[in-house]
Order: C-alpha cells, then sequence, then structure tokens
C-alpha cells in the first residue's frame, strides 16, 4: 500500500473513532505524515547548516530572512519557514509528545504552532496570490489541539509497536 494512502486511511478511521466527522484537514494531516516519514523533511528546506531542529532555532530564522544586509533577503521565506513551524510543532507533539517534554516543552510547541499556522493563513488571505490556503491554516491554527490529539490516537492505534508474539523477536540476521 503508498504510504500517502495508509496515512490517510488510519487518520479517516481516527477522525471516525474519535466522532470528529469528516475533516477538511485529514488530507493535510496524511501529506504532513507521508512528508515527515523522510526524516530530511523534518528541517525546513533551503536550510544547509546548522539544521533547524527546534522550533527556536526555526524562529530565529524567521527573523534572519528580514535582514537587510544579507544577500539572501527573501521577506517570502517567513511563510515557508512558519509554515515548517507549524508542520513540525503539531507531527512532534502529536506523534512524540515524550521527546518534545524532554527538551521543551508541549505547550510551548502546541502555542508557536498556531500562532505559525496563523501568521500563513493571514499571509495568504492578504497577498495578492489569492487565499486559497488562508481556510486551511486557519482551521490549523483554531484546531491545532484537537489535531495534535487525533496523531496521538493515530500513533496508539494505528501506528503501535508489532505485538509482543515471538515472531517479532526472532533475528533473521
Amino acid at each position: 500500500m503508498e504510504l500517502r494512502l495508509f496515512f490517510d486511511r488510519a487518520l479517516g478511521a481516527s477522525f471516525r473513532d474519535l466522532a470528529l466527522g469528516e475533516d477538511p484537514a485529514s488530507p493535510y494531516l496524511a501529506d504532513l505524515l507521508t512528508r515527515f516519514a523522510r526524516t530530511e523533511n523534518l528541517f525546513p528546506p533551503g536550510v544547509e547548516t546548522p539544521r533547524l531542529e527546534t522550533v527556536v532555532d526555526m524562529l530565529l530564522e524567521t527573523q534572519r530572512v528580514w535582514r537587510e544586509d544579507t544577500a539572501r533577503f527573501q521577506p517570502e521565506r517567513e511563510v515557508v519557514v512558519r509554515r515548517h513551524i507549524g508542520d513540525f510543532a503539531l507531527f512532534m507533539t502529536g506523534l512524540f509528545r515524550e521527546r518534545v517534554e524532554r527538551t521543551a516543552s508541549a505547550s510551548y510547541y502546541i502555542t508557536q504552532g498556531k500562532r505559525a499556522y496563523h501568521f500563513v493563513s493571514e499571509h495568504d488571505r492578504a497577498s495578492a496570490r489569492g487565499c486559497a490556503g488562508a481556510p486551511l491554516y486557519r482551521r490549523l491554527a483554531d484546531r491545532f489541539e484537537r489535531y495534535v490529539g487525533v496523531l496521538e490516537y493515530a500513533r496508539k492505534v494505528h501506528f503501535a509497536d508489532p505485538p509482543q508474539h515471538p515472531f517479532f523477536r526472532l533475528n533473521f540476521g
């Protein structure tokens, strides 16, 4: 089964199990999980070194793009980084909350994720490109905790470790 389809089905089942019905953000969440299944995608595009591994690092990157004295002045890059902050915060708090709690605070990640999606929503709404993505990012900001809960549920139910059956403990090598 294709990975994207697997995530789409797991999330659809999770929304139904949690009595949340069909949700327009479900395809976005499936895309997010598919994208972040490759660990190199956990880091914002266009960053060579040092890698931005925390929300704080990514927030500092949003400030760097506004330095006019650099040759790489790219205000549009802030939107890309902010979207990535929202995605990263949602992914990490939904699937790896324990790791987030060891290194930071889940509430901090949730706050920053909501702010990031709100920024992207407002930028898309105000931009000359139109507002096609604005309602989705606004929904992600407004219902951030709900989506964290859906990802947590999906992890526990659909992405659980293999059962403790003796077959899974065999060593083939």
